[in-house]
């Protein structure tokens, strides 16, 4: 990893600071998954391993691998000490070395394009029998984001256009009929009511997109433009997202989730 890549890896302790809140889906996701064929649990961008102990306890014996591209989170993630292997890669064009039991993508797979060609590619990955399971925010048009889309636009127009921004994660009904000829579909969404807890400086919302949604636009930003950034999309924050006495704010945020059981 060069200097600069390093630079732009995911920070895990700022990812951290809401394990809670980010644990939730995955742990909803985990209890839609029915029984599996013999075969390794891929833990597929895994992160720090927040869900690696439920992933093992759930699934007991099973050989737990994880996959990220991140070389700080998955030093984290060895840290829990319950993966058998952990694959630095791109998930994008990660391939399995076997057929897996379960693939479980936890919050990453909306980073990637083009889930017409990479989620088909994921479940022939399985082996008969086997379950692709994954949870995707899909709060890109939620004030949340669209206000990082807006702020950036407005405050450095040479190097933010969002004309041709598309949606990451589509609507439930496009990836129902892309996945059901695939195999037995289980697909809902959740909007989950978060309360963010009050901050010592900034909105409560932006600390929490800090880690995840804004990291695209900040690592194109120097220190002093990341700070004029910062203070717009604050002020831009108190209308949608409320600050309440105490300074916490309640956060609404919807997922989308699916599972997939390929055919025996």
């Amino acid at each position: 990893m060069s200097d600069d890549d390093a630079a732009k890896d995911w920070n895990p302790e700022a990812y951290a600071r809401f394990r809670g809140l980010r644990l939730r889906p995955a742990l909803d996701l985990l209890m839609q998954v029915g029984a599996l064929p013999r075969g390794d649990v891929i833990d597929l961008g895994c992160g720090d391993g927040a869900v690696g102990s439920d992933l093992a306890l759930r699934f007991p014996g099973r050989r737990l691998v994880g996959v990220d591209s991140s070389a700080a989170m998955l030093a984290e993630a060895d840290n829990i000490g319950v993966y058998a292997q952990l694959d630095q890669a791109d998930i994008a064009l990660w391939s399995s070395h076997g057929s897996a039991a379960l693939i479980f993508s936890n919050a990453a797979l909306h980073w990637l394009p083009d889930h017409g060609t990479l989620l088909p590619r994921l479940i022939g990955l399985l082996a008969p029998g086997g379950t692709l399971a994954a949870q995707m925010p899909r709060q890109q048009t939620a004030p949340s984001h669209s206000l990082l889309r807006e702020v950036a636009a407005q405050l450095f127009p040479d190097r933010f256009d969002f004309t041709d921004w598309q949606l990451q994660v589509s609507d439930p009904d496009v990836y129902a009929a892309l996945l059901s000829p695939l195999g037995t579909v289980n697909l809902w969404e959740t909007t989950y009511f978060q309360r963010l807890d009050p901050v010592l400086q900034g909105h409560p919302v932006r600390h929490f997109t800090a880690s995840t949604a804004m990291r695209p636009i900040a690592d194109c930003l120097t220190p002093d433009e990341q700070t004029t950034f910062l203070a717009a999309y604050d002020a831009a924050l108190t209308t949608p997202y409320p600050l309440a006495p105490d300074g916490a704010v309640m956060f609404p945020f919807q997922r989308l989730f699916f599972t997939l059981a390929r055919p025996e």
